[in-house]
């Protein structure tokens, strides 16, 4: 078994045990903490906000159907179908529409890009939970999606977010609730260098424009009862010299 397959494996072994209420995954936090947040840092460098949308790994949809109240058009992907299972039953009205898509493989990233021309991306936390050797390849997915005219808003937990994870789940309690799944599914979060994020799009023939710092919201909470938050870089780009 590939990478690729092992990885959309336990991505469909997560998504059919996980409870349709919002908040139960981990990092599924409401919009209103997550992607309005975002996309104030985006809209700025976006050159035209009526190209397709894509939320790259949609999971269950939550953040992309927020999007869909911002921009004329967006597409919800993810390697998983269980994931769009959830995502087409929590948006009966359509508000978005949902594919099963494997960003890794070219071919497929090609052949949508082919239907669907230039497209705006939206990523947030995914780029860690690939495999080392799968981390490039997607970084070229997404240039292809962007194409000349489109932008990627990419967020991912920062290296110090390992410190934070390990201490949630060597505390006397044990791993909180809702990180359990991920580890017995075996998707436990990889670390990537902070330096390496803006490598792999600059690889990709993508040029940064912004940067910056915040917080990953979570579901989960502290002992104390705070919410969970992950230290996080995120960055915008585009295609060419002229981005």
């Amino acid at each position: 078994m590939s990478v690729t397959s092992r990885h959309r494996a336990a991505w469909e072994g997560f998504w059919r045990e996980a409870p349709d209420e919002p908040g139960a995954v981990f990092w599924d936090a409401e919009p209103a903490l997550t992607a309005a947040v975002h996309l104030g840092l985006f809209a700025p460098y976006l050159t035209d906000p009526a190209l397709p949308l894509v939320d790259l790994g949609c999971g269950n949809g939550t953040q992309s159907r927020f999007l869909a109240g911002r921009f004329p058009r967006v597409l919800g992907v993810d390697i998983a179908e269980a994931a769009l299972e959830h995502a087409r039953h929590a948006d009966p009205a359509g508000r978005a529409r949902y594919r099963q898509l494997n960003a890794v493989d070219q071919s497929e990233t090609e052949t949508l890009h082919g239907e669907l021309g230039d497209a705006n991306v939206y990523m947030r936390g995914v780029l860690h939970q690939a495999e080392p050797d799968d981390r490039q390849p997607l970084a070229d997915g997404i240039a292809t999606l962007v194409g000349a005219r489109g932008r990627v808003f990419l967020v991912e937990p920062s290296e110090t977010a390992g410190g934070v994870l390990r201490s949630l789940t060597q505390g006397p309690a044990g791993p909180p609730p809702k990180v359990v799944p991920i580890f017995r599914h075996g998707i436990a979060p990889g670390a990537v260098a902070d330096d390496a994020v803006p490598e792999y799009l600059r690889s990709a023939g993508l040029v940064v424009l912004a940067s910056g710092e915040l917080p990953l919201v979570t579901t989960e909470s502290a002992p104390d009862g705070s919410r969970i938050e992950l230290p996080s870089k995120w960055l915008v780009a585009g295609a060419g010299a002229g981005a």
